[in-house]
């Protein structure tokens, strides 16, 4: 224990050290406050949800007094979904902080109303919002490099190399002591303020605990790169240049030429480009006769088919059958794109067997749950609700029901997984 107190007490005489140690840990810090404070934004503007929601049903309910037109209540009426955060969501914000996760759907046509906020493909590995996990993958290996680069050298240009390994409890045990008491400081620079966050948003100790074994191996990682540059004689200058070189080569330039590949063996069409499509399919209807449109509605949802016949005039459950079919129309392409992110997905969880830069970010994302999985799961949320509105509102319209102002308390209500 002496020998260990001693080399600790070495350790903590260094400028180099201390500073190193003192930055990772302020830059940890800021990022898990940065990280603390994305997240009660997204919460708070969540709970305001309720009290914007009363008050748009509010003044809908007055428009529906007195016409208790079913289809102008389901018309004007927006319903809020969202994707609650996980406790883990400040340590990686990933696709909270380029997809939406608060969403006011209508009965309407629902594709069009999701791709008008675009989920982005996730990038692999390629810098983000400060957050932990971006502390973590890219700088923490630069103070990795720090603290390691003359490890051995050092001594060798100082002369003291020969001297140390024959000491009796130099050699071997010497660096060992050496390079375990400076990770435990670089683990403990990052894991400190990471668990204060956890402990603030309530994260559970399994998932913290994960975190932590993670960055403990990720920085493992890369003292094995140092050790294994430090075997070939070289001298600090070189080991330092070069290990900077590996950093920039893993953690940017390989995961960005990935991405690059990914993306064009895996083409996928823009969100934006099927909610143009369900448009398109949803305007024609305007120029065809009613009965093609109806035939085709009942088609597949038989089950509104002669409660109530359609008159000659305007009527909302045409409008909203031919939303419904605009929809259906575009179902192919939905279906397509989904399955495109989920192989450009795959190819990137793929990628991370051979990149640990991009499996940390991925293993990161998804004990947060913010990467595409968490995303994706949220959008069969939004649809299971709008089947249940619609089911909700074609009560009333297909039957040909008045609609009073409290019908709107019996509307389904979205409920988060979070």
């Amino acid at each position: 224990m002496s020998l260990w107190m001693h080399e600790a007490r070495l350790l903590m005489r260094s400028r180099i050290v201390l500073i190193a140690t003192l930055l990772l840990t302020v830059f940890t810090g800021a990022a898990v406050v940065t990280g603390l404070r994305e997240i009660s934004r997204q919460e708070g503007a969540i709970a305001a949800i309720p009290a914007a929601q009363a008050e748009d049903l509010a003044a809908v309910a007055a428009r529906v007094a007195e016409s208790q037109d079913a289809g102008t209540a389901a018309y004007y009426s927006f319903h809020p979904t969202w994707d609650a955060p996980a406790p883990l969501a400040f340590s990686a914000l990933g696709m909270r902080d380029v997809s939406p996760y608060m969403l006011r759907v209508r009965a309407l046509g629902l594709e069009a109303q999701i791709y008008d906020g675009e989920t982005f493909n996730p990038e692999l590995a390629l810098p983000g919002r400060f957050d932990f996990a971006f502390v973590l993958v890219f700088l923490a290996p630069l103070f990795v490099i720090a603290l390691f680069h003359d490890l051995t050298s050092g001594e060798r240009e100082a002369g003291r190399l020969h001297t140390l390994s024959s000491l009796p409890h130099g050699g071997r045990g010497l660096w060992f002591r050496r390079a375990t008491l400076r990770f435990a400081l670089i683990w403990l620079a990052l894991s400190g303020p990471f668990v204060i966050g956890a402990l603030a948003s309530g994260a559970p100790i399994v998932g913290a605990a994960a975190v932590m074994a993670l960055t403990a191996g990720y920085l493992l990682f890369w003292i094995v790169v140092c050790l294994l540059i430090s075997r070939l004689r070289w001298t600090s200058v070189a080991n330092a240049a070069a290990l900077a070189a590996i950093w920039l080569v893993l953690a940017l330039v390989l995961p960005t030429l990935a991405n690059v590949v990914i993306n064009r063996t895996v083409p996928v069409e823009q969100g934006s480009e099927i909610a143009l499509a369900q448009r398109e399919a949803v305007n024609r209807a305007w120029d065809i006769p009613r009965e093609e449109t109806m035939r085709r509605f009942y088609a597949n949802h038989p089950e509104w088919d002669g409660i109530a016949p359609l008159p000659s005039t305007f009527h909302y459950k045409w409008y909203f059958a031919f939303h419904q079919v605009g929809d259906e129309a575009v179902a192919d392409q939905v279906l397509a794109y989904r399955e495109g992110l989920e192989r450009r997905d795959a190819a990137a969880r793929t990628l991370a067997w051979m990149l640990p830069t991009v499996g940390v970010q991925g293993m990161l994302t998804r004990l947060a749950e913010t990467d595409l999985e968490a995303q994706l799961a949220y959008q069969d949320d939004i649809r299971g609700y709008h089947e249940r509105l619609r089911a909700f509102y074609y009560g009333y319209l297909f039957r040909d029901r008045p609609f009073s102002p409290h019908d709107f308390q019996r509307a389904p209500k979205f409920t988060s997984r979070g």
